[in-house]
């Protein structure tokens, strides 16, 4: 099995020992993403502008890595108070169409930065 690194410059840089993604047997795995403001360490005001941010990046890493939101097949959304969940999900259904992805959602104890929310994805990628 070979694996691909995908880097872009119009997400945040990884903050540690990781990739942004990894391409892998035509699927895509996606590091998760908080919602800094571009630019910036700062996070975006409000579980919903995170949301909106950090699905913005999630995005151009997944164009990066030769695909997009119509292709993703799982994600997974991180959140630090689950009374965040309906405002998340507003937010979350307006970048995935008619067949929306597996989810999975759970509240965690802390995030990267204090963010509200984190999202990682799994994408198919190729033909």
């Amino acid at each position: 099995m070979s694996k691909q690194a995908i880097h872009t410059d119009q997400a945040p840089p990884a903050a540690g020992p990781y990739s942004q993604a990894i391409i892998a047997n035509g699927f895509v795995f996606t590091a998760g993403q908080v919602g800094t403001i571009p630019g910036t360490r700062d996070l975006a005001d409000g579980v919903q502008a995170q949301t909106r941010q950090a699905l913005d990046y999630v995005g151009v890493v997944l164009r990066a890595a030769g695909t997009d939101f119509s292709r993703v097949v799982k994600t997974t959304v991180f959140l630090a108070n689950m009374d965040d969940f309906a405002a998340m999900n507003e937010v979350y259904t307006t970048y995935f169409g008619d067949t929306p992805p597996a989810r999975s959602t759970v509240q965690v104890a802390r995030l990267p930065l204090g963010a509200l929310v984190e999202i990682e994805t799994v994408a198919l990628v190729g033909e």
